[in-house]
């Protein structure tokens, strides 16, 4: 009798061990190693030399015999997508969607489907047809060539491809898929490599893209080996709050285009609405002069876009004060604050400061450094900014006033919004604009001066 082989397999990080144990030792994630079937069945799940779908050329070539084809690239007929991906979806690429639960990652790839001019096949191994059904109607687009799936088979997949031959195939999840030869459970790590593998294989060798929906860890991670995130071409990151409206597209990985560029989405009924103008949108409309807000010219990839900045200062009603953030990252709080302290002798150590970004959006930019700055010393003071003035600049350790990149996008932006002043650094090549006053400023001292 032959000896069935396993391993025991880390369900968070993916890495193997010979026998089972209470702790990942690379991920120190406690009871998530589970024994898995090693020996594999010698069966194809599909055979590309019996298909007609097979375009690939399998014998080496000279690098100097391949010649460079124009691009092409799938529109999409979302442009927020399109600029994500570079200026579209590339054919044979393989691109995987990793987001919160509810954040609305189905939504946005039934959206596509349903707006793009191609025949698509969209594969579900969660939802029934009705239930697919029930929202394309709320979303309200319409698109005959798009073909539901309910099959969780990649063996079955494969072969409604090869009837079907769709210019676009859409998995949703991939954590959901099972293969006969293997004998795991479904989500298991095998199953999970297996299946990426065995998709993959079939995009590149049929040059049929194929966008796969990945669920997430309580890390915030993409459930499964890191390694899946290497085998695919792109890897694309949902991100937003569930409270709020508004959705950031970010790309984490692209082989065909920049990882600077982000797409922004307004949650809606009738789904997901792109945003063509973010500036306007995050900038409040209130006519009451308030302090502790400041309007700050940030760029995210390509794109610039105003935000605004508010600040809540006040003394701290128990021992220890607090420091809340939401949108930025807590600990470039705490240096800001720690260069005020240190250089312009704000006392804030006794005090409590809740920093926030409207609009429920994560920016990275460090040109939002001297805009933080103005709304905690607004509140401090309890004086109000000009709701016409703008910042756009990096704070160093030392106090000074720093250069940062696109500043000429980011003046640009503020005059199309119709603002009369903007604070940069003096470092900046010198820009002249006849709509907007441009105030240099070499440390925090000038600044100081400038808006108190």
């Amino acid at each position: 009798m032959t000896k069935i082989k396993s391993t025991f397999h880390c369900q968070e990080c993916g890495a193997e061990y010979a026998k089972w144990q209470g702790q990942c030792n690379k991920c120190n994630t406690w009871n998530s190693i589970s024994e898995e079937i090693k020996d594999v069945k010698k069966d194809k799940l599909w055979d590309h030399t019996k298909s007609d779908l097979n375009n690939s050329n399998s014998k080496p070539k000279s690098i100097d015999d391949i010649k460079i084809k124009d691009e092409f690239r799938i529109e999409t007929n979302d442009n927020e997508f399109n600029r994500v991906l570079g200026g579209g979806i590339v054919p044979g690429s393989i691109t995987l969607l990793g987001g919160e639960p509810g954040i609305g990652k189905s939504t946005l790839f039934l959206q596509i489907s349903l707006k793009i001019n191609h025949r698509v096949l969209y594969v579900s191994g969660e939802e029934s047809d009705n239930q697919i059904k029930i929202r394309a109607n709320r979303i309200k687009y319409s698109n005959k060539e798009c073909l539901i799936y309910s099959e969780n088979k990649v063996e079955n997949i494969f072969s409604q491809a090869e009837k079907i031959k769709p210019n676009l195939i859409i998995i949703d999840s991939i954590q959901t898929l099972v293969t006969s030869t293997i004998d795991s459970m479904q989500g298991s790590i095998t199953q999970l490599k297996t299946c990426t593998a065995e998709l993959i294989n079939f995009g590149k060798r049929t040059s049929i893209p194929i966008m796969l929906i990945g669920h997430i860890n309580k890390d915030g991670n993409i459930a499964g080996p890191k390694v899946l995130e290497h085998m695919v071409d792109t890897v694309l990151q949902f991100e937003g709050d569930r409270n709020h409206l508004y959705r950031i597209l970010r790309v984490k990985k692209n082989r065909f285009g920049s990882t600077n560029e982000i797409g922004i989405y307004e949650m809606v009924s009738e789904g997901l609405k792109e945003i063509i103008n973010p500036s306007e949108i995050l900038i409040g409309n209130s006519d009451q002069k308030l302090s502790g807000t400041a309007i700050c010219a940030s760029v995210e990839g390509s794109r610039p876009f105003l935000i605004e900045v508010q600040a809540l200062v006040s003394t701290a009603v128990y021992g220890t004060p607090q420091r809340s953030t939401t949108g930025i990252n807590s600990k470039r709080l705490n240096m800001l604050l720690a260069v005020l302290e240190k250089r312009a002798g704000f006392h804030l150590s006794s005090k409590d400061i809740f920093l926030n970004i409207t609009g429920g959006l994560k920016v990275e930019d460090t040109g939002n450094d001297l805009a933080i700055i103005a709304a905690i010393l607004s509140s401090n003071s309890d004086f109000n900014i000009p709701e016409d003035y703008c910042f756009a600049a990096e704070v160093g350790l030392s106090g000074e006033i720093r250069p940062v990149s696109r500043i000429d996008q980011r003046i640009k932006e503020a005059e199309k919004l119709g603002f009369s002043k903007i604070f940069v650094s003096k470092y900046c090549d010198t820009i002249s604009s006849k709509k907007i006053d441009i105030v240099y400023l070499t440390r925090i001292e000038d600044l100081i001066d400038n808006i108190s």
